[in-house]
């Protein structure tokens, strides 16, 4: 589907969805932005059916009717009982992934067609629900740095820039072998191996400053397989100051049931098969960089997952266990 396709679709479902009203075509065509290029009546009237069919086959209910016994044309709208999900259940780690995915997907430009085409909506006297979810917010904001760090990501190649530790005015040059770029507590990072200290290390992108140039050949770069970034990240003691050791400072042995826990079977090595009651399950083990917030991590998954070892962190996770089924909060 082509960009302006998906963008008068994103407008017209926002149209739609936004009005208690019916709307004609012939009022859709006139405050949908898109459909002011069509060149005649007939490629307009080509290009709504395609839109119509297109928004079914995609599950999105139309509803057709008429605002009035005197309306001798059928109108459109969505109905949002129709249209809203009902509540959805996700593990910890599939609401990890729709949350990153709900920030990467916003974008600046539907903000201002989907505005654009509410105050054309109100302007061709339309009623136009106030708590529909009318604006799209948001909520990337990017660093300069970003996009040559991510193009040298997609190379393979070996960078350089200046960078500012915490606290502190002092520049110093950095030279770095970029794993990849990673969004963390609503900042960015890049992780990667640094020559200069001859160690995996990640960087705050607004602590990086002025250029960032690309030196050597392409295709030098390789990321190991068995580091995870966003882990990485998360695991580095004291994020607000990433420049920081993050060696590995423990293993741990876990027994996950069979068919649960993805986000834990992705980072951790099968090493064995155990029986947990009448349960089922692989014995995983898993470098752990920051046990702390393991903890949390691994609780989320309740009884899906079992610490075997270490014993320190076997009873992290059972007290915040513990407090859950007290109602005491995580």
């Amino acid at each position: 589907m082509s960009t302006a396709r998906a963008e008068r679709l994103v407008n017209l479902v926002l149209a739609l969805l936004s009005t208690r009203q019916y709307l004609t075509a012939e009022r859709i065509r006139g405050i949908v932005p898109g459909y002011a290029d069509a060149t005649s009546d007939e490629a307009f009237s080509r290009m709504f059916e395609r839109d119509k069919t297109e928004l079914r086959e995609l599950g999105i209910p139309l509803e057709t009717g008429r605002n009035s016994a005197f309306d001798t044309v059928e109108g459109y709208r969505i109905a949002r009982r129709d249209y809203e999900l009902g509540e959805i259940e996700l593990a910890p780690d599939e609401a990890t992934a729709v949350a990153l995915a709900a920030r990467l997907w916003d974008s600046p430009e539907l903000t201002g067609q989907a505005h654009g085409a509410l105050v054309k909506l109100r302007a061709a006297g339309v009623e136009v629900d106030d708590n529909a979810p009318t604006i799209v917010e948001p909520r990337v904001h990017t660093e300069p740095s970003f996009a040559p760090l991510l193009a040298a990501v997609q190379d393979g190649q070996v960078v350089q820039f200046e960078y500012r530790r915490s606290g502190s005015p002092e520049r110093r040059r950095r030279t770095l072998e970029p794993w990849g770029v990673v969004s963390w507590r609503a900042r960015w990072y890049v992780v990667g191996h640094d020559r200069d200290r001859d160690a995996p290390r990640c960087f705050r992108l607004s602590r990086i400053l002025g250029e960032v140039r690309r030196i050597g050949e392409p295709g030098v770069v390789r990321r190991p397989q068995d580091v995870n970034l966003l882990e990485f990240v998360a695991g580095t003691p004291g994020t607000e100051d990433p420049d920081a050791d993050t060696s590995p400072v423990s293993l741990a042995r876990l027994w996950v049931a069979d068919g649960r826990a993805a986000g834990i079977r992705r980072r951790a090595r099968p090493v064995g098969r155990m029986t947990v009651g009448a349960d089922e399950g692989d014995v995983v083990e898993l470098d752990l960089l920051f046990p702390e917030s393991a903890a949390d991590w691994i609780a989320g998954h309740g009884p899906d997952v079992l610490v075997i070892e270490p014993d320190v962190l076997a009873k992290s996770v059972r007290d915040r266990l513990e407090r859950v089924l007290h109602g005491e909060g995580p």
